[in-house]
C-alpha cells in the first residue's frame, strides 16, 4: 500500500494546508493500491510562490549547468527505472511489458531528447544591430493526465527545465504514483529548491487554481478537450500562455494498393495498445468499399488474437483506468450498435473469466458512417470503427470531417500518392506506413485537438518568450 500524503514544495516534502485524502484504485483488482493527499488553492499558492522565488536565479543558470542538471536527472531516472515501470502498472493497469518497454521508456526518451536539443539550441540571434533573445517564460503550471502518465510529465518538465523555467506539476489524481517517483528522481538529482513543485489534487480544485493563478505565466495541459476548454477559460483573465494537447479521433486511410494484411493488422494493434487509451490512436479506419469484406476478415482476426488479462500475465491488454471509463466505453459500444454498426469482434461486456477489473473486449465495429456517435466521439478504449469509401477524395473528406486534428495515418505502396494524401490531411502529425516514433517530431493538434507542440526542439518554443534588444550592437562605421 503506497501512502503519498505530502506535497513537494520548495525542495521539501510538506503536509497539505488542509488534510484530505483520496484512495488510488488499482484498475486490475478494483482495490485501493494507496492514498494521496488532495490539494487546495492554498497549496497551489505556496508552490507557485516557491517557483516564483526560484525563477530569479534558475532563469539565469548557464546552459552548461542546465546540461549537467539534465544529465544527473537522466542518471537518477535510470536508477529508478524499474520502480517507475512498476508504479505505472499499479496505478493504471499497463501490462508489465508495456510499462517496461514503452511507458517508462518515454521518460528517458524525453529527457535525453531535451538534453540533446539544449546542447545546440540557439537562444540568441543578432540581426543587424538588434539582438533577438529567447528567454524562459517564467513559472509554468503543468497539468497531466493518466493514460501515459510519465510520458506526458517528461514531455513538459524536460523542456521546461532545459529552458530555465520553474514549475508546479499537478498529475492525474487517479494515476499519481509515477509522479511521486519522478519527483523523488528530481530531488535526488539536485534540482534547486523551488524549481520543481508537486501538488496532487483534482482538476476543478488544483487544476483551476493553477490555471487562474496570477503568478503562473504559462499553463500546459494535456487531457480531454472538455477540460482543456475549462483551463483556457480560467487562464484568460490573466492573459497567460495556454498550451494544450487534447483529444483525437484519428483517421487511418488504407489505400487501395496497401498491403492489407500488414496495414489493417497494424491499424488494429494501434487502436488496442494501452487498452485504447491513447489520444492519437487510429480509431477510424477508412477502407475501400471494394475490399471491405477482406478488410473486415483481417481486422476480426487481429482483434481476436489480442489477449486481455492481468498486467502480470503477459497479456497484450490490461484493464482500462476506472469504472467510470469502463462505463463510458460500454455506453458508446452499445450506442454504436443502436445506430446500426455491426460488431465484427468483441462487443459489450467483460471478457470471459475477467469479472474483477475494468477489462474491455477488443472491439471492432463495421458498417459505420462518419455521422454516427462512435465515429464522432473519442471512446478512449480498445474500440475500432471501420468506415468505407469509394474514392481518395471521399476518404480525405471523411478523414478531415471531425472536430479533432491530432493525428492521421495512411498506408499504401505508391510513395507519391501517400505523400499527396498526407499533404491534404488536417492533423498535427501524419504517419505513413506505420512509421516508428520520432522524439524530434513535433506532437500536437489542429482544431479542437489543441494548440502548440511538444517533443524535440519545437517543445522549447512553448517555454520561451522572445525579446528584441534594439541597439545591442553598434552600427558599422560609415
Amino acid at each position: 500500500m503506497r501512502e503519498y500524503l505530502k506535497f513537494y514544495i520548495n525542495g521539501a516534502w510538506v503536509d497539505p494546508v488542509t488534510p484530505k485524502t483520496l484512495a488510488v484504485i488499482n484498475p486490475a483488482t478494483e482495490a485501493a493500491a494507496g492514498h494521496i493527499s488532495m490539494g487546495s488553492a492554498a497549496d497551489v499558492d505556496l508552490a507557485v510562490k516557491a517557483a516564483r522565488a526560484a525563477f530569479a536565479s534558475y532563469s539565469q543558470m548557464s546552459v552548461a549547468d542546465r546540461i549537467a542538471l539534465l544529465e544527473r536527472v537522466i542518471g537518477e531516472y535510470k536508477i529508478r527505472y524499474n520502480d517507475m515501470a512498476a508504479a505505472i502498472t499499479e496505478e493504471m493497469g499497463a501490462p508489465a511489458v508495456l510499462a517496461q518497454k514503452a511507458q517508462a521508456a518515454m521518460g528517458v526518451g524525453h529527457l535525453q531528447t531535451a538534453l540533446g536539443v539544449l546542447k545546440t539550441y540557439e537562444f540568441q540571434e543578432l540581426r543587424g544591430t538588434t539582438l533577438i533573445s529567447k528567454e524562459p517564460i517564467g513559472v509554468c503550471g503543468l497539468i497531466t493526465p493518466w493514460n501515459w502518465p510519465i510520458n506526458q510529465i517528461a514531455a513538459k518538465v524536460a523542456p521546461a527545465l532545459a529552458t530555465g523555467c520553474t514549475m508546479v506539476l499537478k498529475p492525474s489524481e487517479i494515476a499519481p504514483f509515477s509522479a511521486q517517483i519522478w519527483t523523488e528522481i528530481l530531488h535526488a538529482a539536485g534540482v534547486p529548491a523551488g524549481v520543481f513543485n508537486l501538488v496532487n489534487g483534482d482538476g476543478p480544485t488544483v487544476g483551476a487554481a493553477i490555471s487562474c493563478h496570477p503568478e503562473v505565466d504559462m499553463v500546459s495541459f494535456t487531457g480531454s478537450t472538455r477540460a482543456g476548454i475549462d483551463v483556457a477559460r480560467n487562464a484568460a483573465p490573466t492573459v497567460k500562455r495556454v498550451h494544450q494537447e487534447l483529444g483525437g479521433k484519428s483517421p487511418n486511410i488504407i489505400l487501395e494498393d496497401a498491403d492489407f494484411k500488414r496495414a489493417i493488422t497494424n491499424g488494429v494493434r494501434g487502436v488496442m495498445g494501452n487498452s485504447g487509451q491513447s489520444c492519437n490512436a487510429p480509431t477510424r479506419m477508412l477502407v475501400p468499399n471494394s475490399r471491405m469484406a477482406e478488410a473486415l476478415a483481417i481486422a476480426k482476426e487481429a482483434a481476436e488474437a489480442t489477449t486481455v488479462g492481468d498486467p502480470a500475465s503477459g497479456a497484450a491488454l490490461g484493464p482500462v483506468i476506472s469504472a467510470t471509463q469502463w462505463d463510458k466505453i460500454q455506453a458508446l459500444i452499445n450506442k454504436g450498435i443502436e445506430e446500426g454498426a455491426t460488431v465484427v469482434a468483441g462487443g459489450p461486456g467483460k471478457p470471459a473469466g475477467l469479472e474483477t477489473g475494468y477489462y474491455v473486449k477488443p472491439t471492432v465495429l463495421a458498417h459505420v458512417t462518419n455521422e454516427q456517435t462512435v465515429a464522432r466521439e473519442e471512446i478512449f478504449g480498445p474500440v475500432l470503427t471501420i468506415i468505407g469509401y469509394d474514392t481518395i477524395d471521399e476518404a480525405v473528406q471523411i478523414a478531415n470531417d471531425t472536430p479533432y486534428g491530432l493525428a492521421a495515418y495512411i498506408s499504401g505502396t505508391d510513395v507519391e500518392a501517400t505523400r499527396k494524401v498526407a499533404s491534404r490531411l488536417r492533423a498535427g502529425q501524419v504517419n505513413i506506413n506505420s512509421a516508428g516514433p520520432d522524439f524530434m517530431a513535433p506532437f500536437g493538434g489542429f482544431k479542437q485537438s489543441g494548440n502548440g507542440r511538444e517533443w524535440g526542439d519545437h517543445a522549447f518554443a512553448e517555454f520561451l518568450e522572445t525579446k528584441a534588444i534594439l541597439g545591442f550592437a553598434p552600427k558599422a562605421a560609415a
